[in-house]
């Protein structure tokens, strides 16, 4: 891969492509769906449907990334094309089944770029001795909700319908790849076949290693809910979009400042006190809309999941690299699929609990909230579990 010599030019490239993969692929249909009940007659239910068919693809894509015998820079490339390209599908059609089919296959490419460029960055500023770059590099997830976030409150304040900001958000995405593009490049004849991780080492399947799973599915199931419909609460209580509008900006901005100061956290109270102590924050942050709604208890969530949900993907990382070792891979590869699965199942409870029609999307969410924060709690009880057993050892 032909890559800068610049560390931080390096990063910045790796940054902008997780702000297309993860900000507008994956997340983009969030701050949109307000605009699309609006003018589309999106229903709640059909809005869980949609959200979980691109989180079905972001597992698919996950679990067939390391198949790919391709160099990373190729997959990354396509990738972002791709995720370009069906985003801008979006705004061609108001077909349900095309809508489906095209976040589906966005979360694939998603997917797809995120393992590529978080593989790829990580071990090259590891080499560069910048390994503390890697916040800014994840940084990109927040700031490409922020973006989103604010192409649709500008959409909205200049009355532009859902399928014209669906090309926006394309346009945006193409732009946005120009430098990651430029940064990763194929190196010519290379072998596609050294691309090709080798075999994972074997995976001792102990009880924290199941329980770092099961919490990890809880998360996911925990936070996917409110990081989908945050702003379709919000347009339910305050229908101005210059108000409710912000709510998805304001979640991105504090999932970039906080992984940007993640790593000192870490490095004072360790992965698994960090995860813990993020999980408890999300579960408050989860049921605030519920138990008090209004716009200051949505914002709060906003906040605290916002500020959360990376930071807790990056420290179950490294605690499964910790815990696992050489097998680590596999335990990752386990905590994808638990999380995947739980962030599926999330917006397809809304789906069926929601009414039929013209839902209410504050109060037709307040049974999935109470049970999402439930879930991180129980999540936190069993990140708690070894880590007290621990201390009594000790």
């Amino acid at each position: 891969m032909n890559l800068a010599p610049d560390a931080l030019r390096f990063a910045l490239a790796g940054m902008l492509a997780l702000t297309v993969a993860m900000g507008i692929g994956r997340f983009a249909f969030t701050p949109m769906l307000p605009m699309m009940q609006a003018d589309a007659g999106l229903t709640v239910a059909q809005g869980g449907w949609l959200a979980s068919a691109n989180y079905l693809g972001y597992l698919v894509g996950a679990l067939t990334a390391l198949a790919l015998r391709a160099q990373p820079a190729q997959v990354i490339r396509g990738g972002l094309l791709a995720i370009a390209l069906l985003t801008a599908g979006m705004g061609l059609g108001e077909q349900f089944a095309l809508w489906m089919g095209l976040r589906f296959a966005a979360g694939v490419a998603s997917a797809w770029v995120l393992v590529f460029v978080s593989a790829a960055c990580l071990e090259r500023l590891a080499a560069m001795g910048r390994p503390a770059l890697g916040g800014l590099l994840f940084s990109g997830v927040g700031a490409g909700m922020a973006i989103a976030g604010l192409v649709c409150l500008a959409a909205m304040q200049s009355g532009l319908r859902s399928d014209t900001t669906w090309l926006l958000l394309g346009a945006a995405a193409a732009l946005q790849s120009l430098l990651p593009w430029a940064g990763f490049a194929p190196v010519p004849h290379a072998s596609a076949a050294g691309m090709v991780p080798a075999r994972a080492a074997p995976m001792r399947w102990d009880r924290n290693a199941i329980l770092l799973v099961a919490a990890y599915g809880l998360y996911g199931f925990g936070y996917i809910i409110p990081a989908t419909f945050v702003p379709a609460m919000a347009r339910q209580i305050v229908s101005d979009p210059a108000v409710f509008g912000w709510s998805w900006p304001l979640f991105g901005a504090a999932a970039g400042v906080s992984t940007l100061i993640a790593a000192a956290l870490i490095r004072v109270f360790g992965n698994r006190r960090v995860w813990l102590a993020c999980t408890l924050l999300l579960a408050f942050g989860v049921a605030a809309p519920a138990a008090q709604p209004g716009m200051a208890a949505i914002m709060i969530s906003a906040l605290c999941v916002g500020a959360t949900f990376v930071v807790i993907t990056l420290t179950a990382m490294q605690e499964a690299r910790r815990t696992a070792g050489e097998g680590a891979r596999a335990l990752m590869v386990a905590l994808t699929a638990s999380f995947a699965a739980g962030q599926i199942i999330g917006p397809l409870t809304v789906s069926g609990l929601a009414v039929s029609g013209e839902g209410d999307a504050s109060a037709g969410l307040q049974g999935p909230l109470w049970l999402a924060a439930g879930l991180l709690l129980t999540s936190a009880a069993m990140l708690a579990l070894p880590a007290q057993r621990a201390a009594a050892r000790g």
